[in-house]
Parts: structure tokens; sequence; C-alpha cells
């Protein structure tokens, strides 16, 4: 529990939080899940930086410094299947050392680290929240040359027509209030020829908006993930389209999981090791006891337990989308901006 609110020099304790800050931006993000769609796109600035003031520092402590999931092979460890899913893109995008790229979202920088190390190419990181810049500057220390940041959203590039080779996301876009836009705005940004990859959360086939129990899932993966809605897999395909790109390749990748490793297997309590037990159900309740406990001796912040609350509901809730196929966070897709030399 130290390592998630031990107090820093700056006097920030929950992201890059004061103390007497939680509980209000805790109360504010709640709000946000009451009122509408519409309201929540309107303020997703809000909603996006609420989240990751209050979940990054969680998320490091239970899952590392990939905020992600992966489709696990038989036998796979939870972290060389993150690393696996991470230069699948790679691949895709055939990244080489003289290439410029753009992270949409880049998070606390894991995956841009990791990328850098195995490619080479230098990287360019955008992201709405100003904390998660800092922790990703930590993280891809070993490889600065090769990484800048950019404090910005992704709505508005803040990078001239046609800077970047190749693009990719990582399930960061599902924060979008605009699939369409932010595609498009990523097609501006890349030169001709330039590919972009990624990975979005979506609603499946399966989905039925007339099913009471569906739709409980999907508000629950949305309040315990930021995210303003949730798309089908066929809206993804089509802003892509709308936005310019001609689509290579998309599919889900969750039903190439082993079916003994889903996707959300991490979330279910069933790896036995030491690193996992933050992830479980046990390591989370025992994680908001402690909260609980803490709150009660003024040793952590007030409102840290709702925050691990409302974690834990999402979690529950990805599980329920992973073990009834309504939702998916990796659908997979490889467009194209047309024009390259090769066309």
């Amino acid at each position: 529990m130290s390592r998630l609110f031990a107090r820093r020099s700056s006097g920030r304790s929950v992201g890059d939080l004061d103390p007497d800050e939680v509980k209000p931006v805790v109360d504010d993000y709640a709000e946000l899940f009451d009122g509408s769609v519409e309201e929540r796109k309107d303020r997703y600035h809000s909603v996006v930086n609420h989240y990751y003031n209050l979940a990054t520092d969680f998320y490091e402590f239970g899952w590392g410094r990939s905020f992600h999931f992966a489709p696990r092979r038989r036998g796979e460890s939870f972290g060389d299947a993150i690393l696996r899913h991470e230069l699948f893109l790679a691949e895709r995008l055939d990244l080489t050392s003289d290439m410029q790229v753009l992270d949409v979202g880049c998070g606390v920088g894991g995956p841009m680290a990791n990328l850098a190390r195995h490619t080479g190419a230098s990287f360019v990181g955008i992201n709405l929240n100003e904390y998660q810049i800092e922790r990703a500057k930590r993280h891809t220390r070993d490889v600065q040359t090769q990484c800048r940041f950019i404090h910005g959203d992704y709505m508005q590039v803040p990078e001239g027509d046609e800077s970047f080779d190749a693009a990719f996301n990582i399930e960061a876009t599902p924060h979008a209030p605009d699939k369409t836009a932010v595609f498009r705005e990523i097609f501006r940004v890349l030169r001709p020829g330039g590919k972009f990859a990624g990975y979005e959360w979506c609603l499946t086939d399966a989905f039925d908006s007339a099913n009471a129990e569906h739709m409980r899932i999907k508000q629950r993966v949305m309040k315990g993930n930021g995210l303003p809605d949730i798309s089908h897999t066929s809206e993804v395909s089509e802003a892509l389209i709308e936005a310019g790109f001609e689509l290579v390749e998309v599919r889900d990748l969750a039903p190439e999981a082993d079916p003994e490793t889903p996707w959300y297997r991490a979330l279910q309590g069933r790896d036995l090791s030491l690193a996992s037990v933050p992830r479980t159900p046990i390591g989370r309740a025992l994680t908001n006891l402690a909260l609980r406990i803490g709150e009660g001796l003024r040793i952590v912040p007030e409102g840290a337990r709702e925050i691990s609350s409302v974690l834990n509901a999402g979690a529950d809730a990805l599980v329920e989308g992973g073990e009834t196929g309504v939702f998916t966070p990796m659908f997979y897709y490889l467009a194209i901006k047309p024009g390259g030399s090769d066309d």
C-alpha cells in the first residue's frame, strides 16, 4: 500500500492531486456517469483527466507499465503476452529505426519503451493527462533519445501535416468522444502510405441493447474505465474508412487466446504468482479493505477507497463482458493512408 500512497516531495498523494482534492474529483467523476453520453462526450477532458489522476497509481501497482490486455497462449505468462501483443503491432507497421512514429494516447510509456527498444524507431507520445506524461518520462529514461512526449489532446495533435511514418493506438481511443474525428486527425499527421494500427475496446455482435444485463455490463465497464461510450466493432471500421483510411485487416483477437487463458484471466484470480495478487478479486478486496482502514486512520486521502471500489466494479464487468462475449478490448485494425509509393 505504501507504493500507492507514499507521500511525494511535491505533497501529492494520488496521481497529480493534493490529498484534499481527491474526494471532490471522485464525486465529480461519479456525477459524470449519472449523466448522459452526450454530457460525458462534451466533458471528455474531465472524464479522462479525473479517471487517470485517480486510477494511474492503482494501475501501476496492480498491472504494471502497459495498461492493456492481451490474448494469451497456453503456458504464456501475463507479461510475455503483453509484450507479444505490443510487438505484433510493430511487426504489422513494419517499424524500422529510421521511422517517426506517433503513439496515440501513450499512457505511462510502457508500450512505447518496449517498441523503442525492439525497433530502434523514434516515438512521439501524446497524452491528455499530465501526471501520466511525468510517469512516461520516467519509464522511458533508457531510451529517452528515441522518445518525446506531448501533453495534449489527440483530437487536435499539435504537429504538422504528414509528420509521421506510422501511428499506433493501444486501447487509448476508446476515450475519444468522436471516433471519426480522432481517426481523421491521425490521418492528417501521417505521411502518404503511412500505416495506422491499434486495439479498440468494442461491443461485439453478441451485444444486445435490449438486454438489461448487457446494458448493465456496458455501463459498469464505462464507469470503471473512464469511457464516454463504447462503440460496436462495425462503427470503428466505418469510422476509419470515413476518415480516409483504407482498411488492410480488421478482426477481434479475443477468440485467438487459448480457452484456458482468456484475455480477462488476469482479473479472475486464476494466475498464481506474487506479482498477480493485486489484480485478483481477493487482492482487490484486500486493497479496498486496507484503504478503508487507512481513510479511518487518515493515512490515505478520503475518497481513495471509492476509487478502488469503482475500479473493482469495472474489473468485474470486464470479466462479465468477456465471459458473455459481448465485449472485447482487442478489436485489431491495420489501416493505410493512400498515396504512398506502393499505391
